[in-house]
């Protein structure tokens, strides 16, 4: 009866051994939020940018835009001499997004797919020239990864480069 009791209890102490290592590994720091009662109170779900000490906040959201500019309306002319250039940003559905402006949007001549190339051809109407700038459609004309600075100073030269010095529009 000693023994299945010793077993027992060695059961047990490893059990709690066993939760205060999931714990730790799940919470790390001194304060867990899995701990608090409070944090799952109604109150609690108030503003997130305010510190619960009442301390001012470390960050505080700022906007580079005004309402103006975030709701303003352009209107792109495909027939024109317009472009979409697509500045892909690491880790935020980039890839997915290029792939949909080249095989998903319903326009008077879509781009053109091939099968087992990744890179299509987005012609405008009636014209040999591209109205989309992207790793889909002109490839990594600008480099891998290019950020805006490299797009800026690349694009323009990229696009001109193909047209006759008189047929090139302002930018």
């Amino acid at each position: 009866m000693e023994d299945r009791s010793h077993k027992v209890l060695l059961a047990l102490v490893m059990l709690f051994l066993f939760a205060v290592i999931v714990l730790q590994y799940v919470c790390p720091g001194t304060e867990c939020q899995l701990l608090r009662l409070r944090a799952l109170s109604p109150a609690a779900a108030g503003d997130p940018y305010r510190a619960e000490d009442e301390t001012p906040a470390r960050f505080v959201p700022r906007f580079n835009f005004s309402d103006d500019d975030l709701l303003r309306r352009v209107d792109f002319n495909i027939k024109g001499d317009d472009l979409i250039v697509f500045l892909h940003i690491q880790k935020t559905g980039g890839t997915t997004f290029g792939r949909h402006l080249v095989r998903n949007i319903q326009l008077e001549q879509p781009c053109e797919c091939r099968a087992g190339q990744k890179k299509c051809t987005c012609h405008r109407p009636g014209k040999r020239e591209t109205w989309l700038f992207s790793r889909f459609s002109t490839g990594w004309s600008c480099g891998l990864h290019a950020d805006w600075t490299e797009l800026t100073n690349c694009v323009p030269s990229v696009v001109d480069s193909k047209k006759e010095v008189r047929l090139r529009p302002s930018r």
